[in-house]
């Protein structure tokens, strides 16, 4: 008989997720907001649930994929929640970038009602998880971290335990630092290729078989040289909330973050021009507008 496993979120990458742990052979009953999210597990093999409890009845594991730990404390905690619904041993895993504090909070209150917490935080886009193309940070208890990994690898090609409640996220938020700065880097770089009147696409192709390679060149690159930010991986909204927490984390470690701070500015500019839904690629549209070169 297949593991039961409930999934909450449904957006990029809850799908993503949900379709990669049925292709593994889980049982999978998930919940959104958008009902129309549920009709599509559906079509995929799963099995709509009305709300995060009744994604929780009978599962194994409850997967979250949320926009923030705002919405994972009223998920897990609130009314028709994951905790109304969970049966013994529920361990509850959330994929959710969030804040590291929040996630070790709500592990200690669901640890109450007998229900485990891992923040399993994921490295990748929407796309890698449908190839098990993430890379999973988890913080939690060995035990619980143990009896999740079968399914974490189901979507991950590489799993860590960083730690106690809170390592996951923490980790994330510093995978995501350097990654940010990648593309804003690449996009900074771009920028003065237009300027200098350079071809692109042969300044993009030595950038990448340079020392200056790095992934975001291939995620985001062809992106930004052809103004294709639609069918986003990630949104830029999602990331310029990710910023925001890193650089509480810099406060709160009182460890610099320079660099993020000029990020977060870009980024606001970005959402202030009407890019929060393009994917991350269009920061390159407020560099273009920096250096007066028409927006596309």
């Amino acid at each position: 008989m297949a593991e039961r496993v409930g999934v909450v979120g449904l957006g990029l990458m809850g799908s993503a997720l949900s379709a990669a742990l049925l292709r593994a052979g889980f049982e999978v009953q998930g919940c959104d907001i958008d009902p129309a999210r549920a009709e599509e597990l559906k079509g995929r093999g799963g099995h709509p649930a009305s709300s995060p409890r009744g994604a929780a009845a009978g599962a194994r594991f409850a997967v979250l994929s949320l926009l923030h730990s705002g919405i994972v404390r009223e998920v897990c905690l609130g009314r028709d929640g994951l905790a109304e619904g969970a049966g013994e041993g529920l361990i509850v895993i959330d994929t959710s970038t969030s804040r590291p504090e929040d996630s070790a909070q709500i592990a200690r209150e669901l640890r109450e009602r007998g229900v485990a917490f891992l923040d399993a935080s994921l490295s990748g886009t929407s796309r890698d998880a449908w190839e098990r193309n993430l890379v999973a940070m988890v913080g939690g208890e060995a035990g619980d971290f143990e009896r999740a990994r079968p399914l974490l690898a189901a979507f991950a090609r590489s799993v860590y335990h960083l730690g106690p409640s809170g390592a996951g996220a923490r980790t994330k938020l510093i995978v995501n630092l350097v990654l940010g700065l990648n593309r804003l880097a690449l996009a900074e770089g771009l920028v003065l290729g237009m300027k200098a009147g350079m071809e692109m696409e042969t300044l993009l192709a030595v950038l990448k078989d340079s020392a200056a390679y790095s992934r975001a060149m291939d995620q985001r690159g062809e992106r930004m040289v052809r103004a294709d930010y639609g069918s986003p991986l990630s949104r830029v909204r999602q990331h310029h909330k990710d910023v925001r927490l890193i650089l509480e984390q810099g406060r709160r470690f009182g460890a610099p973050t320079l660099l993020s701070a000029v990020h977060q500015q870009v980024l606001q500019a970005a959402e202030a021009g009407g890019l929060a839904e393009a994917d991350t690629s269009a920061i390159i549209e407020v560099l273009r507008r920096f250096a007066g070169i028409p927006s596309r």
